[in-house]
């Protein structure tokens, strides 16, 4: 375990609090411990609301899931949809969906993505990577990059809205729609809708492609910071179709170490827990994922484009597959951890992404009618899903009424719990052990976080300033200093 993460004697240390953390799903603070000279001994990361969807979804009937679970965030509700609608698939026994149904919730799933990756990217990460880190936050936020950057976030704005206009076609709204059914779908696609969506294909590509180009130039040119900013080794995991190819749809469970080597192949999606399981700690309300075999303290891991991009063997269209080639080859073949290499995966992935759905508009069974399929009962379902931000697993059990009798939700944002509280440990011990705290300083660890873009809807139409609370006490515990960011009263 890191140092930094024990610190277990805190007699004699000041308590430094970054509170809220926006970008995570729900409320989240971080939290240092520094002595008299500002040395750091212990960095958390800390997620203080409690849920509850676990429990609350218990008692209902089994076909009102999909549509209940995706309340679970605003960001990438498509997500949580499709991976209920997975895991209930095999409740009513469609262990094989139509042609026109799968491919209906591939294209529904892949404008997630698109819009996803358009949004966090160039909406909310590109104004560090554009200005700065330690950039004045005036200019450092969304308005800056429109007046920076007109061109940049017309695009940025104009990707996300083709995603979004993807899963209404599919979904029925563009935010918490209803497509997605046990067995299948409830929407066609018609031949207008299809036709719509192609017009506007040139230029998605031609900007997905442009937005690949830009974040390798960014790393390009600051390749020194950006392979060792809160840079931790770890495990990878992730869904990879059965032939080893990116699916970010479906596919089987393939973990790596570090170096690579793959640990674990060909899991399937009901056998998850067989691979994974979950820590508590008592400073969090979201748990601490790993490898069962490597235990908790070797076993965590990152998932999400990064660890998505290095665990396929191939990424299944052209233009994309180059862009991966590239950046392999940037790195010379090695298992890259650094976070902020996060946003050049994303970016490869949003490209994959405009791929895919080009392919599926061109696809005759897209507009076909035959939308849904049963089977034999069963009383239990797992549905996993690649999620803009990693794995997503839905666990259902149901009883003969048809009812919801046991749920188990592991998040992309959870499977990354440890890797999020590793890279700001790391943050801390290279920008601030020693130094005074400044708006830039925090802005580091924030940046850090940012990299894996944890859920938190309510934080989106932030202008780059966190609200942030930060409160300096002495080593007796007496507050010797507070200050306080937010809209209304700025330091």
């Amino acid at each position: 375990m890191n140092t930094l993460e024990k610190a277990e004697n805190t007699t004699g240390l000041r308590r430094v609090a970054i509170e809220p953390v926006s970008r995570v799903e729900g409320h989240g603070k971080v939290t240092l411990l520094l002595d008299d000279e500002n040395r750091v001994h212990q960095v958390r990361l800390h997620i203080v609301e409690f849920r509850g969807f676990e429990r609350f979804i218990q008692g209902r009937p089994y076909w009102e899931v999909p549509v209940m679970v995706q309340r679970l965030c605003g960001i990438c509700p498509v997500s949580h949809h499709l991976a209920a609608a997975k895991a209930l698939d095999a409740v009513v026994g469609a262990h094989r969906l139509t042609r026109t149904a799968e491919k209906v919730r591939r294209l529904m799933h892949y404008g997630q993505i698109l819009q996803s990756h358009a949004l966090h990217f160039y909406h909310l990460s590109s104004p560090d990577l554009l200005f700065g880190f330690d950039a004045d936050p005036a200019q450092r936020n969304v308005v800056g990059v429109l007046q920076a950057h007109p061109d940049l976030a017309k695009q940025g704005i104009l990707l996300r809205k083709f995603g979004q206009e993807v899963i209404r076609v599919t979904a029925g709204k563009r935010v918490h729609g209803t497509g997605a059914i046990p067995g299948g779908v409830n929407k066609a696609v018609t031949e207008g809708e299809r036709d719509a969506l192609r017009a506007d294909l040139p230029d998605v590509l031609r900007w997905a492609e442009q937005g690949v180009t830009l974040v390798a130039d960014l790393h390009a040119r600051n390749h020194v910071v950006y392979d060792r900013f809160g840079t931790v080794r770890s495990n990878i995991l992730s869904l990879v179709g059965r032939d080893g190819a990116l699916d970010l749809y479906d596919g089987v469970l393939r973990a790596r170490d570090a170096d690579g080597t793959i640990i674990v192949d060909g899991v399937e999606a009901a056998a998850y827990s067989d691979l994974i399981r979950e820590n508590v700690r008592s400073w969090s309300y979201m748990k601490f994922p790993y490898l069962q075999s490597l235990g908790a303290e070797h076993g965590w891991y990152k998932v999400g484009p990064l660890a998505r991009l290095q665990n396929c063997d191939v990424i299944p269209t052209p233009r994309a597959e180059a862009a991966r080639q590239a950046f392999r080859e940037r790195v010379g073949g090695a298992i890259v951890h650094a976070p902020l290499a996060f946003h050049w995966a994303r970016l490869i992935e949003l490209l994959h992404a405009a791929e895919v759905i080009e392919g599926l508009l061109d696809d005759p069974d897209i507009l076909g009618t035959a939308l849904t399929t049963t089977g034999p009962r069963r009383t239990s379902g797992v549905g996993i899903i690649e999620a803009p931000r990693g794995t997503l697993i839905h666990h259902y059990e149901v009883d003969a009424q048809d009812l919801v009798t046991q749920c188990n939700l592991i998040v992309s944002t959870t499977h990354n719990n440890q890797a999020m509280n590793e890279a700001i440990r790391e943050v801390a011990r290279e920008y601030f052990d020693g130094r005074a705290v400044t708006e830039g300083l925090l802005n580091h660890i924030e940046v850090a976080i940012r990299a894996y873009d944890p859920c938190l809807s309510c934080a989106t139409h932030a202008l780059g300033k966190m609200p942030l609370v930060v409160e300096l006490y002495d080593a007796r515990g007496e507050l010797i200093d507070r200050r306080v960011r937010d809209a209304e009263h700025l330091p």
